[in-house]
């Protein structure tokens, strides 16, 4: 598989160590007036430097929440360190998955250490705090950005409500272990707690960071904390003209290194018929499991036994323009 080209420059984020919660590497700022308290989160992987560049320019603006509570801060930090760009793979994460970690069994077991482990524990306190998290990811292949919602309705309306990236992915999750955006009250219908995930593009390519400084800025605007004259000029996009909710039915998951596509997949293909072969996973053939079946975010490329190397949707929803509120 040849690497893609690194169209951006990497932040040097170590100004931001500090942190002002005594966490390193998370800001928190506090307006004194009423609203919730919400999280811009980048570097779950280390390998995803979209969100970045958009914390680390909202944090040398500065922008500040004139209602509410605004935490902006950086994740994977060791990682992110380790980035070569003659290998940028690797730094996705030291030990583990950061994003596979977030159950409360983990957590509280501090006889099982990692480097991810130590850094989820180490923020944990202050995402018990949180009422709004949107978390900026970036995806392994070339592929149109979308907003992964969760299994939850609620987070499918918050999406809805964001308006940005078109497409949203409703899922369980991975195979491997919970994700942030699903952490406790984040996963839970009956809290007023809420999370969106969003994929803003190929790791590196420019775009990426388009996508997240117009997420990021919908975000701050749905959740009310800030005004649209607070932002930094030029972040808004266009809304799109059509949103589609899919929700993914199943995961795909190696069962080792023999796992291969039948095709150069990067994302959002979709197959008319049920019974068509995407790929062999040691040699048996994974099929399509019914008409209009979507590909959602097939990679190979942290190909290992159990990983989920693509995950199956079924088209649930179209929605308009005329649906939405346009900002």
């Amino acid at each position: 598989m040849d690497a893609y080209p690194i169209e951006v420059e990497f932040p040097d984020i170590r100004a931001h160590a500090p942190g002002n919660t005594g966490i390193a590497y998370v800001h928190t700022f506090e307006s004194g007036a009423p609203g919730p308290h919400v999280m811009i989160n980048a570097l779950t992987h280390g390998n995803e430097v979209c969100g970045a560049i958009v914390v680390d320019e909202l944090l040398r603006a500065p922008l500040r929440p004139t209602r509410g509570t605004l935490t902006l801060s950086f994740a994977n930090v060791d990682a992110y360190a380790r980035f070569d760009a003659a290998a940028p793979d690797k730094a996705r994460f030291v030990d583990q998955d950061f994003n596979r970690v977030w159950t409360a069994a983990k957590l509280d077991d501090t006889a099982t250490r990692s480097s991810e482990l130590d850094r989820a524990r180490a923020m944990r306190p202050v995402i018990d705090t949180v009422d709004l998290l949107l978390d900026l990811h970036s995806m392994h292949e070339k592929s149109l950005p979308l907003i992964v919602a969760g299994p939850l309705a609620k987070g499918a309306e918050l999406a809805v409500q964001l308006g940005a990236p078109a497409t949203v992915i409703r899922d369980e999750g991975h195979p491997e272990g919970r994700r942030m955006r699903d952490y406790a009250g984040f996963g839970d219908e009956a809290s007023g707690k809420n999370a969106l995930l969003v994929e803003c593009g190929q790791h590196w390519e420019a775009n990426a960071v388009v996508v997240a400084r117009d997420c990021t800025a919908r975000f701050l605007l749905l959740a009310g904390i800030v005004d649209e004259s607070d932002l930094p000029a030029g972040w808004l996009r266009p809304l799109p003209g059509e949103m589609r909710i899919v929700s993914v039915t199943e995961p795909v998951v190696a069962k080792s290194t023999d796992f291969r596509f039948a095709g150069p997949y990067t994302g959002l293909e979709v197959f008319d018929k049920a019974g068509a072969v995407i790929g062999w996973n040691e040699g048996e053939p994974v099929t399509t499991p019914y008409d209009d079946c979507m590909l959602v975010m097939p990679s190979l490329r942290q190909l290992r036994p159990g990983v989920t190397v693509v995950r199956l949707g079924r088209i649930e929803r179209r929605i308009d323009s005329s649906e939405r509120q346009p900002r």
